[in-house]
């Protein structure tokens, strides 16, 4: 609901959408610094993410945890491995099963990534009171829901 203050213009709204997304899809296309581990691409780096936050995974679970094919999962691992970031195990008890894990250079970008998350987040705070965050982070939420439609 809009106040007489705010504007509810659903052209501008779409505009604003249409800018994020611009936004982040230049965001996306460049290579960033993260520590020890070097220049990593941006599905790089949210691979490392996705395998740090849940520590040993399965190919095929960080595959779907990712929205990508195997296939795609397979080839990220592999330039990540040749960068020394990531790590291959056999699963103990399925031959077919692959276990990824990060390596101390992996786990360097993560907590860099993490890093750069929380100065971000920290900026974002300086601005917005607490409900405004809270009316943000549940916008992000409602957002990525309608784009996975």
């Amino acid at each position: 609901m809009c106040s007489a203050s705010e504007s509810c213009d659903p052209k501008q709204g779409s505009a604003r959408i249409g800018r994020l997304i611009m936004q982040l899809k230049r965001l996306e296309r460049h290579p960033h610094q993260f520590g020890a581990a070097g220049c990593l691409t941006p599905s790089e780096i949210h691979t490392i993410d996705a395998i740090g936050v849940n520590g040993r995974i399965l190919m095929s679970e960080l595959a779907a945890h990712l929205g990508v094919t195997k296939g795609a999962v397979t080839q990220l691992i592999s330039r990540l491995e040749a960068k020394d970031c990531v790590q291959r195990t056999p699963h103990t008890t399925d031959n077919r099963a692959t276990l990824v894990s990060l390596t101390a250079k992996g786990r360097q970008a993560y907590l860099a990534h993490e890093q750069l998350n929380r100065q971000f987040y920290d900026k974002l705070s300086a601005q917005l009171t607490a409900q405004e965050i809270a009316i943000f982070e549940k916008c992000i939420d409602t957002f990525c829901e309608v784009l996975k439609k």
